[in-house]
Formats: C-alpha cells, sequence, structure tokens
C-alpha cells in the first residue's frame, strides 16, 4: 500500500512539474507577442502555486516594467534576487526600473562593515552560504579520515592542516549564514505599491504627516499594528503607512 501511495506521489509531482513547465512556455510566448498582460496572469498562476524561481520573478519583473508598472517590477526584481543574488540581468534591469520611481532618497553613510556586507556577504543569500558552510563540513570530514588513515608523516601534516582549515571555514561561513538570516528576519524590505502615500508619525489616519513616498521605493519593514506599518527609508526616516500601500519583499 505503502508503495502505491509513493508511486502516485511521483506521479503527481512530474504531473504538477509538466503543467508547470507548459504554463511558463506559454507566459513566455504571451511576453514575446506583446501580450504582457496575459502573460503576467500565467506567470502569477506559477507564483500562486508556490512553484517559484529567480527566472518566474524575473520575467514578471520585466512584464510589469514594460507594463508601466513600477511597483510590482522592482518587486519581482528585488524577489528575483533573494533566490540568486548573482542574477547581472536582474540587477541592470533593476536599475533601469529603479530609475522610473519618482522618489530620489539620500542614502546614509554606510560603515566599513556594512559595505563588506552589502558589496561581498549578501552576494550569497543565506541559504547558499548555508550550503558552503555544509560544504566545508564534508571536506573536513573527509580529510580528518585522510589524516587518521594516512601512513606517512607527510600526509598526516598535509590532511591535519587542510582538515584544520575545511573546520575554520566552516565555523567561518556557518556565523556568515547565521549572520544573515538574522539580518534577512530583522529587516524586511518593502516596495511601496499605493501611486502616492502620506508617511504618519504615528499608526493612526489623524496623526501627523511626515513625508511622502510614491510608488516603487524601497523601505525596510520594522513594526506592525493593526492594519498599519512602521517603515524605515534609506535616509533614516521613520514613520507609519496604511500596511495595504507596501509589499513585502520577503
Amino acid at each position: 500500500m505503502k508503495k502505491i501511495l509513493f508511486l502516485l506521489l511521483i506521479i503527481a509531482n512530474s504531473v504538477v512539474a509538466q503543467n508547470t513547465e507548459e504554463l511558463f512556455k506559454s507566459a513566455n510566448e504571451l511576453y514575446k507577442k506583446e501580450q504582457l498582460a496575459e502573460a503576467v496572469e500565467l506567470y502569477k498562476k506559477i507564483e500562486n502555486q508556490g512553484l517559484v524561481s529567480s527566472e518566474l520573478f524575473y520575467n514578471l519583473g520585466n512584464a510589469y516594467y514594460k507594463l508601466n508598472k513600477v511597483g510590482p517590477s522592482i518587486y519581482y526584481y528585488e524577489k528575483a534576487l533573494l533566490l540568486n543574488p548573482l542574477n547581472e540581468d536582474v540587477q541592470n534591469n533593476l536599475v533601469f526600473a529603479k530609475r522610473l520611481a519618482l522618489d530620489n532618497i539620500e542614502e546614509l553613510p554606510k560603515t566599513v562593515f556594512q559595505k563588506i556586507n552589502i558589496n561581498i556577504l549578501q552576494k550569497l543569500s543565506y541559504n547558499q552560504w548555508a550550503i558552503v558552510a555544509v560544504v566545508f563540513s564534508f571536506l573536513g570530514s573527509i580529510f580528518f579520515l585522510f589524516f587518521y588513515f594516512a601512513s606517512t608523516p607527510s600526509k598526516k601534516r598535509f590532511y591535519f592542516i587542510t582538515s584544520s582549515l575545511s573546520f575554520i571555514f566552516l565555523i567561518f561561513t556557518f556565523f556568515i549564514s547565521y549572520n544573515q538570516y538574522t539580518f534577512a528576519k530583522n529587516n524586511k524590505a518593502g516596495i511601496i505599491f499605493a501611486e502616492k502615500t502620506e508617511v504618519r508619525n504615528a499608526p493612526t489616519l489623524n496623526s501627523e504627516e511626515v513625508f511622502t513616498l510614491h510608488e516603487g521605493t524601497k523601505v525596510v519593514v520594522l513594526d506592525a499594528i493593526d492594519n498599519w506599518k512602521k517603515i524605515k527609508i534609506a535616509d533614516g526616516k521613520l514613520g507609519w503607512i496604511i500596511s495595504d500601500e507596501v509589499k513585502e519583499i520577503n
């Protein structure tokens, strides 16, 4: 009985994968024919099934960009980069999409450690760093076994050094992975979807308006109360906006 259920599960997964592939191909064909709204509809069907990928989000970003929808295009480019931070096509298209956004916010100066984090460590996601840590764990274990069974002092010395270095890199990459995970969870990025929104100093409609944001601006979501979200923008300013006007990326 268990074998039959297992086979049925494999068949069902295979059918879903085929249907998803067909949907993706159909959406790409519609995109090539400039039937962008229809292409978006099919891409969204795939997204709603939970079968997401960097390529899917990249295509959605491109479709929305051609439809002149700034917020959604930036949103999906950012989501594509979360899955594959090294995708240069997404990085380049995101630059063009951001030029359509109206807000020009000057970023706060960054420390040396923040620059290292952005320019080097964030080139990989925390999941990718975790994979690197697993690889070093495997290498460290293999080299330790080689050291244990080596017959000559020179080989023992070599395998001991390589095993030790692997475990050191394991600890280092594990720390980076954990740090990137903590950073991602504590700094939930979001994109403004409202054409224009007033940011207030408290989560009430009768509170003071402190500044205005427009569609496509990237913010950090710090907190949420009822139907309000507390945000921070690149220059350090804080405020509250209605939840529906910002869409979280991660």
